[in-house]
């Protein structure tokens, strides 16, 4: 039976830090694979505090406790948790690193879960401990789960291969060139701790967690010679060993831990990534000299293949054309009344599965009406979702995941009339997304340099949006990859290939909220006549209408109208191919010209 309230909850944590001679101990969101999507069992953070967003962090002493949560997280942490059990804290107002040097005293001990923490965040946080004289200490085992009595099972996946015609290489020649890496960097072995890099690497996929294809497994792989794959036996069918017999064998996680000590006691040089590897590994590779540096997964992975874009485009078309269906569905129902947030969500789901080729969706949909489009990562609660009423706003943000690619967009409507402000914030909003869309920028660019195009026109107002203005995608991998986004804190350079997210926002809490969100590819652009550097820029191949009802065509230049119209004179060239009958006589008109004679 399981412990109550989180109350109760609590205080059995604390007794059981007590037995470990703990003052406190640290929780964060994510499993050992460092997941946004994490299974059951590995929902600790949920199961202590009742906050169900997709990142948070908590930490526990004897006589208080806090939750750390970011910018989207604000309104939910409150909805969520008890606030008189567990404090609010903006990650960026009072970091937990912050806190830990206001609240921890000299001589305590702050227990940590070393599987579920990197080596990056256990350096930070051990320094924070050390600052005031505490210490960070890693435990055998996990408190919450000596008092989650009825903490769920693991999840059992079965594991497929993906396609060379969709992966574009094969798992030999990845290997290969990773392997050429290593010698490069002088490591004789990387021990990948990313489920997406594993999985990208062996060109397998796997269904343990929720709307993200990744085999849950750890991987170290020599510079020369066979990779191991750490998993469970029964999770790997017979063709993927023997698709892979030559590249790699498979074992079974409880042998980790021998294999990282061998390493050690050779003396062997390994390379891992601080940000994804936990602090189990460093422990386990004591005596082996480490290198820290990036995945070397990560940049081919987020550098999409052209057989890997060809399946994106073709995905977005796809999606597009089921997305397009429903908006047409939605204009003809919403106003009729009867819809509310859950039913609009489940057609939408309809019209996905319906193209025949979706696995999953991409993330679970943020359907949102009038005050919770508010909330820019709204979770949809279909026994106390909000109704879809006239002349109020509408967003929904869905993606699906398919074999070829996945998706990720947004698109905010009205059923009804707008209000002026409502026209004035959503055209701005528009703006933002066309400056991203059309920016050329030189090679060397980051996304934090790009991120304050999106934000010019709201900004000339005195307006804002809290969050980043785009991620990665991967492809039919997580629908929020790295290492590239653009936001003001990305520093990574953007390169040919990479996918992203365009979406800036608005958001009025209690009333309505607004974001426009396309896909676009990284791409060499071509030259600018008298120009002296070379230039990239987008590619947009989000294919979907834009509400006409919403636009302030006012606000738009003679530039940005351009756009907009040859923006919608593609949908419907394209995604008018896919769909027929009363919805592409909506579709012709939503995508009619907007622009000024």
């Amino acid at each position: 039976m399981a412990i109550g309230a989180p109350s109760t909850r609590i205080k059995s944590l604390r007794s059981a830090l007590s037995q470990q001679k703990l003052d406190g101990f640290l929780i964060p969101r994510q499993d050992e694979f460092q997941g946004e999507y994490v299974a059951a069992y590995a929902e600790r953070l949920k199961w202590l505090t009742g906050f169900a967003g997709s990142w948070g962090l908590a930490i526990v002493l004897s006589k208080k406790a806090a939750i750390f949560v970011d910018g989207r997280y604000t309104s939910q942490v409150r909805e969520q948790v008890d606030v008189k059990a567990f404090v609010p804290q903006h990650l960026m107002d009072e970091p937990p690193t912050t806190w830990i040097k206001a609240n921890l005293k000299k001589g305590q001990r702050l227990g940590f879960d070393p599987w579920l923490t990197t080596i990056a965040d256990a350096k930070r946080f051990a320094a924070a401990c050390e600052a005031v004289g505490a210490k960070f200490v890693p435990v055998a085992r996990n408190p919450i789960d000596e008092v989650w009595k009825d903490q769920p099972e693991r999840p059992v996946s079965k594991l497929d291969l993906q396609p060379e015609r969709f992966a574009g290489k094969s798992a030999k020649t990845k290997l290969a060139e990773l392997g050429k890496s290593l010698t490069a960097q002088g490591a004789d072995a990387v021990f990948l701790a990313e489920p997406s890099s594993v999985s990208w690497l062996f060109n397998i996929r796997g269904n343990a967690v929720p709307y993200t294809p990744v085999a849950l497994a750890y991987a170290l792989v020599p510079a020369k010679g066979k990779a191991t794959i750490f998993m469970d036996d029964a999770q790997v069918p017979k063709d993927v060993k023997a698709a892979l017999k030559a590249q790699a064998e498979f074992a079974n996680p409880s042998t980790i831990a021998k294999a990282l000590k061998g390493l050690g006691s050779k003396k062997k040089t390994v390379l891992v990534d601080a940000g994804s590897a936990p602090q189990q590994v460093a422990l386990l590779l004591k005596g082996a000299k480490l290198i820290e540096g990036q995945d070397p997964c990560t940049m081919p992975k987020a550098q999409k293949n052209e057989v890997e874009r060809q399946g994106a485009r073709a995905a977005q078309l796809r999606d597009g054309a089921a997305l397009s269906r429903f908006l047409h569905w939605i204009s003809v129902e919403g106003p009729k009344g009867g819809l509310d947030e859950a039913k609009a969500a489940d057609k939408l789901f309809e019209f996905r599965k319906a193209t025949g080729k979706l696995e999953d969706l991409s993330f679970s949909s943020i359907s949102a009406a009038g005050p919770n489009a508010a909330i820019p990562h709204y979770h949809l609660d279909p026994a106390h979702c909000l109704p879809i009423n006239r002349n109020e706003i509408y967003l929904i943000d869905s993606g699906g995941q398919y074999r070829d690619g996945t998706t990720d967009v947004t698109r905010t409507m009205i059923i009804g009339e707008p209000t002026a402000e409502m026209k004035d914030r959503f055209t701005r909003v528009l703006k933002g997304m066309i400056a991203i869309s059309v920016v050329r920028f030189p090679e060397g660019t980051t996304g934090a340099h790009i991120d304050a195009l999106a934000r010019a026109a709201l900004w000339s107002a005195g307006l804002d949006f809290d969050h980043g203005t785009g991620h990665g995608v991967g492809s039919y991998l997580s629908v929020h990859e790295g290492p590239a986004r653009i936001s003001k804190a990305s520093h990574v350079v953007l390169k040919p290939g990479m996918l992203l997210s365009n979406e800036p926002g608005y958001y009025k809490p209690g009333a309505f909220g607004i974001r426009i969100e396309n896909l676009l590819f990284v791409r060499e652009a071509e030259a600018i006549t008298g120009g002296e550097r070379k230039m990239m820029g987008f590619e947009t191949i989000t294919l979907a209408p834009i509400d006409r009802n919403l636009i302030d065509v006012g606000l738009l230049t003679r530039d940005e109208l351009k756009w907009l119209d040859a923006y919608h004179a593609r949908v419907l060239a394209e995604v008018g191919m896919l769909v027929d009958g009363p919805a592409l006589e909506w579709l012709k008109q939503a995508c009619a010209s907007l622009g000024r004679a």
